[in-house]
């Protein structure tokens, strides 16, 4: 009897060990690459996202201490100087798995453009909260670029040298005129 008792414990048990991890939402969720999402809406769709092309990535912690493979990563996208160094950097695989060893390192601001993606870096600012602005090109006017240039090549015209030569003669023979 006692052996008996004994084996229906040992069941009871296992029985209960496996009710408690059935879980009931397989088919459920939406699956991303590396993780599976539950959303509590059945009816749940995600919101376009457009990603970032570029990263501005700020180092925030000290690497004394740090491990070799960590430095060499901080190396790698130049910001192993001065604290609060930060760099440009592609939004790209390769990188996101680098940036993903070094998380607790830095900070990671995505870059927006809201005038738009800049042709030349002449005329841009990078704000702490990532957007790049670009200012417009200014373009000189074209009749007071003429109007410089007429003057420029105006024969009539004293230039400085001119001009100190004839003061500097006037003023040894006591402003007499020459």
């Amino acid at each position: 009897m006692n052996n008996f008792l004994q084996t229906f414990n040992n069941l009871k048990i296992f029985k209960r060990s496996i009710s408690k991890n059935i879980y009931k939402w397989h088919g459920e969720g939406i699956q991303y690459p590396g993780f599976k999402y539950y959303p509590k809406d059945p009816n749940h769709k995600d919101p376009p996202y457009e990603p970032s092309k570029l990263f501005k990535v700020q180092r925030i912690k000290h690497i004394k201490g740090c491990p070799y493979w960590e430095k060499n990563i901080l190396k790698e996208f130049k910001i192993d100087g001065k604290l609060n160094d930060y760099a440009i950097i592609k939004n790209i695989p390769e990188n996101n798995a680098r940036l993903w060893r070094i998380k607790h390192l830095v900070k990671i601001v995505p870059v927006t453009f809201p005038n738009g993606f800049p042709d030349d870096s002449w005329g841009t600012y990078l704000k702490e909260n990532g957007e790049l602005l670009v200012t417009k090109a200014l373009k000189p006017q074209e009749d007071k670029l003429i109007a410089t240039e007429k003057f420029v090549k105006d024969p009539k015209r004293l230039d400085g040298d001119t001009l100190r030569r004839e003061s500097r003669k006037r003023w040894e023979t006591d402003h007499r005129p020459l």
